[in-house]
């Protein structure tokens, strides 16, 4: 709708925010409704005037396009996010506009040109989605001041403050205090317009302390209209047994529709504002007509349901999201910057003055033998966004690398698992690339930085995952694809009904809208989805909402990552060779002291097998990193452990049964290390990569028995991918190796043209490949588990859990549909019967209504086994009564303070 002077208006259902676009930014006149306009050109700083400020007193208006986000409350489910995007979709300052039932947050870019912040936030809260941050007081500050201070009215006071960038909402308080909402992680530009608007608005310098508010939040409104209406209930039905009057039963029933439908209403009304038919529209409808057909119990139970059932879906997610929290942020927050000379070249033979020093977790000698800059004279730890292209910087054994660059100098090896998912570090040297985000297991290095921030190859990633996952999932529940046909068809086919067949009796309508307004649909799907969610809690599996479940259930195609999901990604030793005329424990003993101090997966597997074998370890003196190995000194002679193909170029000589068993080792796709004494070497190490987790070859085969296709991604070698695939019983045609994490998300990508599918994985290379498939699983306990990106944990190293996941989701997709097939039905039968004219008591209508809902809570209840669905329906009482209690707290809290 429009004003006179062409303005758009938000009608904001919340309290009493009031929302409009300034009138000084006027609007393109020949805009179209839902088209955005040209915002590249920035307008300059304008004044805006308020209509109520009369002494000429003005408040800066802020200009400019910023990318937001914050987290929304009552956002758990893909229906609940079209909706809100395609109401933000109307706003003009509001653009690629992200809303995501996952994680429950908007992501947008705001042009404060066209319309405030604030507006944004109202029309979300008009929908049942307030924001979920924190609030803050404007600490010294009296409002009754500020309203001086402006010269205007002290009820004016809220709109003048949403008026300013980076203010969702505000509560001018009795007590005279004033209480801000704002945008967390807004850019240092934003935040400098945000503090000089208040500044100006205040007059005085910003200063913002945490807050607690007395608002009471729509999810807690809904619970407290159910909390009032349900004693009015049972007083109605103790009342019609009685045989009270209808217009006592009336007085006693309408406060608790009022107030217990109140939310629903505010919902359906700002639904219909913004052209949607949601299923609050029906049920609103339904309990409008039961009350002017008299028919208060039925209106009662509908308000009540949907009050309850709304909390009960909500309250699952967000146990999810919490027990998901983490993500993509591997970058530390600072970074070593040289700011001296390079390191300098030390003379190798003159590494024993350095030998105590290598103690240390951050080792002072380099790869190549290299010594450190002095940390105090050579280098400067300085935050990340200080960081450009062109920096030298420094990165130490065990560090993340905080940018990509190219090495200058120094050898190390670089743990390339996250990011390609090669189970054993590679070596890196001069000119070789590093990427932010990995972590370096020998160095130190220096290098020059070739990105940052945004634009190395880790932020495209994570912006690749928040692409995929804030996109619609492409499968629609059950319940939203039943609510797109069943509303219109009630709403016109009511009206239909009564010009075609009761043109005399206009009552039909509302009789039909009640009987077809299922209630134990209103149950359908989150008794089931509770069940499920609590079962596979249960055995380790966390899923982010019903919706995944759903999902799940429709596989048909899985994409698993091999390393850390299907085998550990550790390399364990395979076997010990020893040259002739040698003995086995003194070459034990001599590579536990050589790898000691160690942190290579190489010197780690060697000491547990040390630790396994019971062999204590040798003193080696003069220890040292060099290329592909370790150095020391024993007893005066050189002492090395190197990969065995550096033998040649270290003028090693090796026996020919070492030389065999190398051969023999390199055909199985194993490691190798040669453990050398005074340029001769004794001993072969060898290691077996990736150990495969017990149960992946029982995975394989369960998924196959249940129809589903396998394949196996993996950005290892192509030869030891289809050697692993072959030991679990899948065809080399189903084993691809090599993959980056682009080729994996084009992979995914083709395969979801013709399947469901599942991506499964645990490094941050997986990550956008897990947010682009229909479900994406995160498997593990290491800090590369992608949880932002999945929709599914399991926190575990038990791969068979997959099974058990799928059978869990398939049996509650049957109970779903069980479910809806009752309500329907009765819901068909009841409309049926009503058009037939089989009955006149309303209340056989409203029985049947009743004990279908019994029903299915049942029938959703069997999910959780005998004991299980006791535990789950007391576990929903409880936690209801518990959050009802809490929002009647705070209203107490409110009004009292009041």
């Amino acid at each position: 709708m429009s004003t006179s002077n062409d303005e758009e208006v938000f009608l904001s259902l919340d309290d009493d925010i009031e929302v409009d676009v300034p009138k000084s930014v006027k609007k393109p006149a020949q805009k179209p409704r839902v088209k955005k306009p040209n915002k590249k050109a920035k307008a300059p700083p304008q004044i805006i005037v308020d209509a109520e400020i009369l002494d000429g007193a003005m408040a800066e208006h802020a200009t400019g396009t910023y990318e937001l986000g914050w987290p929304l409350l009552g956002m758990d489910c893909p229906d609940c996010a079209s909706k809100a995007t395609r109401a933000l979709d109307t706003l003009h300052q509001a653009n690629d506009v992200q809303v995501s039932a996952t994680a429950g947050t908007v992501r947008l870019k705001v042009d404060l040109q066209y319309g405030h912040l604030a507006e944004v936030s109202s029309v979300l809260r008009s929908l049942g989605h307030a924001p979920d941050v924190e609030h803050h007081e404007l600490s010294g500050v009296k409002a009754s001041a500020v309203a001086t201070r402006n010269g205007l009215g002290r009820s004016k006071l809220a709109k003048l403050f949403r008026q300013q960038p980076g203010v969702l909402d505000v509560e001018v308080r009795d007590d005279d205090r004033v209480i801000l909402q704002i945008v967390p992680d807004v850019s240092p530009e934003l935040y400098d317009k945000r503090n000089a608007a208040l500044e100006h608005i205040i007059g005085t310098a910003v200063l913002l302390t945490p807050a607690t508010s007395n608002r009471i939040r729509p999810d807690q409104w809904r619970l407290i209209g159910g909390g009032i209406a349900l004693p009015l209930l049972a007083l109605v039905i103790l009342g019609e047994i009685l045989g009270w009057s209808d217009i006592l039963l009336g007085v006693i029933a309408l406060p608790g529709l009022l107030v217990g439908g109140s939310q629903m209403f505010k919902e359906a009304f700002a639904s219909l504002a913004n052209r949607q038919m949601g299923f609050q529209v029906l049920t609103s409808l339904a309990v409008i007509g039961a009350a002017i057909l008299g028919m208060w119990e039925e209106a009662l139970v509908v308000a009540i349901l949907v009050a309850f059932t709304a909390h009960l879906e909500g309250d699952a997610l967000v146990k999810a999201r919490k027990a998901m929290q983490g993500g993509l942020d591997r970058l530390p927050r600072t970074a070593r910057r040289v700011t001296g000379n390079q390191p300098k070249k030390i003379d190798s033979n003159n590494m024993l003055g350095f030998s105590l020093q290598m103690a240390s977790s951050t080792p002072l000698i380099g790869a190549d033998g290299c010594a450190l800059p002095d940390p105090n004279a050579e280098h400067e730890t300085v935050p990340i966004e200080l960081i450009k292209i062109g920096d030298t910087i420094e990165i130490r054994s065990g560090e993340l690398i905080p940018a990509d660059g190219k090495i200058l100098d120094g050898h190390g090896s670089l743990d390339k698992a996250p990011l390609t998912g090669e189970s054993v570090p590679v070596e890196v040297s001069e000119g070789d690339e590093i990427q932010a985000g990995l972590v370096l297991a020998r160095g130190p290095v220096v290098g020059e930085v070739t990105a940052v921030g945004d634009d190395t190859r880790l932020s495209g990633l994570i912006d690749a995952v928040h692409t995929f996952r804030e996109e619609p999932p492409r499968l629609q529940s059950s319940i939203e694809l039943f609510t797109a046909i069943w509303v219109p068809i009630v709403l016109t086919g009511a009206i239909a009904v009564w010009y075609f067949l009761f043109p005399n009796d206009w009552k039909v309508i509302l009789l039909i809208w009640v009987v077809a307004c299922p209630c134990a649909l209103l149950l359908a799907t989150p008794v089931p989805h509770a069940a499920a969610l609590s079962r596979s809690a249960h055995f380790g599996a966390i899923a982010r909402g019903g919706d995944v479940i759903e999902r799940l259930s429709k596989v048909n195609h899985i994409l698993l990552d091999k390393t850390g999901t299907l085998t550990s990604g550790k390399p364990r030793v395979g076997e010990v060779v020893i040259a002739n005329g040698r003995q086995k424990s003194a070459a034990l003993k001599l590579a536990g002291g050589l790898e000691a101090r160690s942190s290579h997966p190489y010197a780690l597997s060697v000491m547990e097998y040390l630790h396994q074998q019971k062999v204590p370890t040798s003193q080696v003196t003069a220890l040292s990193d060099i290329e592909a190995g370790v150095k020391g000194m024993v007893s005066g002679k050189q002492v090395m452990f190197i990969r065995f193909d550096r033998a040649k170029a270290l003028k090693v000589s090796v026996p020919k049964e070492l030389q065999e068993a190398y051969k023999v080792a390199e055909n199985k796709g194993h490691g190798a290390s040669l453990l050398v004494r005074d340029a001769e070497g004794i001993a072969l190490f060898t290691f077996i990569h990736d150990d495969t987790h017990v149960g992946s070859k029982e995975l394989i085969a369960g998924l196959q028995k249940r129809s589903i296709n396998v394949e196996i991604l993996s950005g290892d070698n192509q030869a030891a991918v289809s050697a692993f695939a072959k030991s679990v019983g899948l065809p080399e045609s189903s084993a691809h190796g090599g993959f980056s994490p682009e080729q994996k998300v084009q992979w995914v990508k083709n395969r979801s043209k013709t399947h469901i599918t599942m991506m499964v994985g645990d490094g941050f290379n997986d990550a956008a490949a897990l947010a682009l498939a229909d479900v994406g699983v995160a498997v593990g306990t290491g800090e590369t588990v992608n949880l932002e990106a999945a929709d599914v944990l399991i926190p575990s190293d038990n791969p068979l859990m997959l099974t058990d996941l799928i059978d869990l989701a398939r049996r509650a997709q049957r109970i779903l549909m069980g479910n809806l097939f009752i309500t329907v039905g009765i819901t068909l039968s009841l409309v049926a019967a009503v058009i037939l004219q089989l009955y006149d008591e309303l209340w056989v209508g409203v029985l049947i209504h009743e004990a279908s809902v019994i029903l299915v809570i049942l029938n959703g209840a069997r999910l959780a086994g005998g004991e299980g669905a006791f535990a789950l329906l007391s576990g929903i009482f409880v936690s209801l009564w518990r959050d009802t209690k809490e929002a009647f707290a705070l209203l107490k809290l409110k009004y009292t303070q009041a």
